[in-house]
């Protein structure tokens, strides 16, 4: 299956719009929008446009013109679909991340990560009410996404739980990041099979905004609360 791919020019075109004054710095980076796409094309419903492409851009933008405003829809869908026949082929794609602030030579998986992880949050479904007994198995691979963003080290730390040595600490982010390209499949791949089964769980309690707590409503942090795996 070929996958359809958008030439470098569209990707350099799409980062300068996402970073112009028509976003005021509301509009997520490429890194962060791919992580987010990545997770929104995987669960466990099929989630549109209509509700994504407003919390990828920001609630108000303010276009130069209508055109602008076609062009920005126009090479965020394509790169929508990108992602999407790139996870529907099984094909390896080109991952998005940038330098660390401290280091640009050191990838940042800490800010794709977050993306996934709110990803994951937006549609009516739960991800792990949704996957039911299989609810272990998903949280296994999205630990991955957890430890990659930082959240489990500042859990720990927020709770007053151990938390790795150094040594410890930096082989786990290497093989974290080693499995990270194959994880985003697997869990595409988890997703599929599971929209065989009965319908997901639907949720009671609003969508979120993109600083909003779990979705569920507990007040807690996703990972604290529905992305703790079941015992």
């Amino acid at each position: 299956m070929q996958v359809a791919t958008m030439s470098e020019q569209e990707m350099d075109r799409l980062e300068d719009l996402l970073a112009s004054d028509a976003f005021k710095n509301e509009a997520m980076t490429l890194d962060i929008l791919q992580g987010f796409l990545c997770a929104a094309l995987s669960g466990p419903e099929t989630i549109s446009p209509s509700v994504w492409m407003p919390l990828a851009l920001g609630e108000s933008p303010e276009y130069e013109s209508s055109a602008q405003a076609e062009e920005v829809a126009s090479l965020i869908m394509k790169f929508h679909d990108t992602i999407a026949a790139a996870l529907t082929g099984g094909e390896d794609f080109d991952l998005f991340l940038y330098g660390t602030e401290d280091n640009p030579e050191q990838l940042d998986y800490a800010a794709w990560c977050e993306g996934y992880v709110y990803g994951a949050q937006i549609g009516e479904a739960n991800w792990f009410e949704a996957a039911g007994e299989f609810a272990p198995d998903l949280s296994e691979k999205m630990e991955v996404f957890f430890l990659l963003s930082g959240m489990l080290k500042e859990d720990a730390k927020k709770n007053r739980e151990p938390w790795l040595s150094s040594k410890e600490e930096a082989k786990a982010m290497a093989k974290a990041e080693e499995e990270f390209p194959a994880t985003i499949h697997d869990i595409y791949r988890f997703w599929q099979a599971q929209r065989n089964t009965p319908a997901p769980v639907r949720r009671e309690s609003p969508k979120l905004g993109r600083n909003d707590p779990c979705s569920c409503g507990s007040g807690k942090k996703f990972k604290q609360c529905c992305g703790k795996s079941s015992d």
